[in-house]
Order: C-alpha cells, then sequence, then structure tokens
C-alpha cells in the first residue's frame, strides 16, 4: 500500500511547531518536529521542507487569524484541513506545542477533529468585502448613539423631534449647529418639508442651541467628518461588492425575491456559502453548518435538550434579521407560519422555526437554481381535506348528519 506524510501544524503569532509523521505507518511511527518563524523567508522554507519530505496533507488548528498567512502560503501545494481548536483540546497541564502538533495528526488520522469550512481565495475576498462593510455598518450605529448622546449632554433634544438623527434635515441642523448658528428659529426653518415635526415643535428642541459651547461644537463637527467618512467607504464597498459578484448576478437577483431577503443581504450569503452552495451536499447539511436546526444532547438513550448546536455567526446573523423582515411580509408563507407558531412556542422559537426555514430555502435556491414562488395565500388541499374530515366528525358526535355541497363561487379568503 502506497504511504504518504501527513503534517500537524501548532500556529502561534511569532512561531510555528511542526510534526511530520507517515499516515498509514504501523505501530510506533517515527516523528519529525521542527520549528519555524512566520515571516515571509520562514514560511517559504516551510513549503521547501515539507516538499522535500512529500508531505501530502497538511492539518492547523484555526488559532485566532495567525493561521491565515500559513494557508495562503500552503494552499497551492499541499491539501490543507484546519480543525476546530476546542476538538484539539489538551488534558489540563499536558499542553505544549509539539504535543499540541501531534494530537492534530493523530486525531485527524482517527477522524476525530471538527473540521471547519474554509472557502477558495476568490470567495475568502467575497467575505471580507462583505464582513467589511457590516463593521462600518456596525460604526454608523454607535457614531449614531455616541451623537445623541452628546446632544443629550448639550441639553438639545433633536431626537425626540425627527425619527432618524442622521437623516436630511438633522445632518443639515447639526451642520449648522457645528458651524456655529445659535437662533433657534433659523435651524428650526431648515428641515424638510417631509419631516413631520413643526416648526415650533423644532425651537423647543433646539432652544438651547445659544448655550453650546465651542467645545460641544468641535466634537460635533468631528462626529459628522467621521459619519461622512464611514459613509463615502461604505459606497466603495459597495461597489467593490457589486463588481466582484458580477458573474452571479442571477443568483442574488433569484434570492432577494424572498421575502424578507434583499440584494445586500443576498450578497453576503452568497459570500459565507458560495453561489452554488456546492460545498453543502443537502439543505440539512447546510442547516447543521450554520447552527439553525435543532440539536441533540443524549445520554443513555435519552435526549435532554434539542437546542441549537453553536454553527457560522454570521449566516445565523443574516437569516435572523432576514427572518425578521419575513414575518413582517403581509400574505408570505412565513408571516403565515409565524403566527401559526407564536401561540405555541413563543417569539423566539417560531422566529427560530421561520429562520430554519428560510435556510433550506437559500440552499434550494443556490443550489438547484429554482426561483421563489409566494403561496402563503393559497391553501394547502391536504390541509382543506383534514380540515372538513375533522369538522364532519365533531359535528356527527353532536348528532348532525352531514352532506357537504360546494359552493358554485369560491370564498374570499381571509386577510391576516
Amino acid at each position: 500500500m502506497e504511504t504518504y506524510k501527513i503534517v500537524g501544524i501548532d500556529v502561534h503569532k511569532k512561531m510555528l511547531a511542526v510534526v511530520v509523521t507517515d499516515a498509514a505507518a504501523e505501530g510506533e511511527c517515527r516523528l519529525e518536529r521542527r520549528k519555524f518563524g512566520i515571516e515571509a523567508s520562514e514560511l517559504r522554507a516551510l513549503t521547501e521542507w515539507l516538499t522535500q519530505q512529500g508531505v501530502r496533507e497538511v492539518v492547523m488548528e484555526s488559532t485566532a487569524q495567525y493561521w491565515k498567512p500559513v494557508w495562503r502560503q500552503l494552499e497551492p501545494q499541499f491539501k490543507l484541513y484546519l480543525a476546530q481548536a476546542q476538538s484539539n483540546r489538551a488534558p489540563r497541564g499536558r499542553k505544549g506545542d509539539f504535543r499540541d502538533a501531534e494530537r492534530l495528526v493523530r486525531r485527524h488520522i482517527a477522524g476525530e477533529l471538527i473540521l471547519s469550512f474554509v472557502p477558495d481565495p476568490e470567495q475568502r475576498m467575497w467575505r471580507t468585502l462583505t464582513r467589511t462593510k457590516y463593521q462600518l455598518t456596525g460604526d454608523r450605529v454607535r457614531l449614531n448613539n455616541q451623537l445623541e448622546s452628546l446632544l443629550g449632554d448639550a441639553r438639545i433634544k433633536l431626537g425626540t423631534c425627527v425619527s432618524d438623527l442622521l437623516g436630511v434635515s438633522s445632518r443639515r441642523i447639526l451642520k449648522a449647529l457645528a458651524e456655529g448658528e445659535t437662533d433657534a428659529t433659523k435651524l428650526a426653518a431648515m428641515k424638510d418639508k417631509a419631516l413631520r415635526a413643526t416648526p415650533e415643535q423644532l425651537q423647543e428642541c433646539l432652544c438651547a442651541a445659544a448655550t453650546l459651547s465651542p467645545l460641544h461644537r468641535q466634537i460635533l463637527q468631528l462626529f459628522l467628518e467621521r459619519l461622512e467618512l464611514i459613509e463615502q467607504q461604505i459606497d466603495k464597498l459597495d461597489h467593490s461588492i457589486a463588481e466582484a459578484l458580477k458573474d452571479y448576478n442571477a443568483a442574488v437577483v433569484r434570492l432577494a425575491e424572498v421575502p424578507g431577503y434583499g440584494a445586500d443581504s443576498a450578497q453576503q450569503v452568497l459570500a459565507e456559502v458560495g453561489p452554488k452552495a456546492a460545498t453543502f451536499a443537502s439543505a440539512a447539511q447546510l442547516a447543521s453548518w450554520v447552527g439553525a436546526c435543532p440539536g441533540r444532547e443524549e445520554s443513555a438513550g435519552v435526549s435532554k435538550t434539542n437546542r441549537s448546536p453553536k454553527g457560522n455567526r454570521q449566516m445565523r446573523r443574516i437569516l435572523t434579521q432576514v427572518a425578521q423582515a419575513a414575518v413582517k411580509t403581509k400574505g408570505s408563507i412565513f408571516q403565515i407560519l409565524f403566527h401559526r407558531w407564536l401561540p405555541r412556542i413563543g417569539f423566539k422559537r417560531a422566529l427560530w422555526a421561520v429562520v430554519h426555514r428560510l435556510c433550506r430555502l437559500t440552499w434550494k435556491i443556490l443550489h438547484q437554481g429554482v426561483r421563489y414562488e409566494e403561496r402563503g395565500l393559497v391553501r394547502d388541499p391536504k390541509l382543506d381535506k383534514e380540515r372538513k374530515k375533522k369538522l364532519i366528525r365533531q359535528l356527527r358526535t353532536l348528532g348532525y348528519d352531514v352532506q357537504l355541497t360546494p359552493l358554485t363561487t369560491a370564498p374570499v379568503p381571509a386577510t391576516l
């Protein structure tokens, strides 16, 4: 039988502990150990040494972000595996760099490691773009909260008169405040026509503008400059994401047709699972990887809890946001199902059930290339048949002889 070598790498911030052994060795296997740095020259030396050793497979631990440059260096020449750190934990007091690398190799050969899904370089770049945009969006939300806190400290209650503190009217007023305007009447006159608040209400909220200190104006100006920079960067990322995914616009459009989805969330899903979700052979596998399915914790033949397992945090976040929008879409099947489940299992579980449905639907749309067809208001014939049987049985129990006669005109469906 042909033998080949496999290597385990314990990745650290400043060094790599590398262990090489025969994958099909019987009995006591021979181990070769070496330490390498993380500089570019050291990574090149590692690649050359592994090639000389006849290595085919490399398994490493997902330690923070330190594994990424090692992965990029070894990816063109070797078959790589990334193990979750928890599946390679050592007993307390028995941890060491080379021991960890040896344990990685042994557990990988035995199939005991939990391996992470690492997409191809192009998809990893998509992830970087979409996740960076999400982080910038979070920065914008934090800036909005900081801005409201600053205005509250200056006794300006603009947030009580406008629904969006970063809207058109608010920005115009805030920019004038930062430039030194103190007249509440002039500030109130800057409001947009669509703003519901009256000029009198705005004047009442802005009456403290005359007492605004120079330091408050300076900080306000810094906040507005930062907001402009964040929005410029988000706009650039939007164009970059659209350019990167231009070959898969059809998949984005098909996914965006689902209630709750939009172009942005569809792009994020493609970046996380790929344009065809080809890594996952079934919808159940995708739901398991996301962690959107019921779990199982069995002991002595009894499952003590069915709570969902841990999964991909990005996908869980995206699908939860999509589900919250989908259950508010009037006439959609997700709204109907959510309101059917809500009295029985509560808000959180009902929403999580919608997340599970959306996850499976996402796989079907991407993997099979189908389009979404809304059937929320169309009654299921099987459910109608069961409903008729149940009603007839109940009436016969009460002593009535029932004969069903179909109506000539179809009944009007009930509104939700």
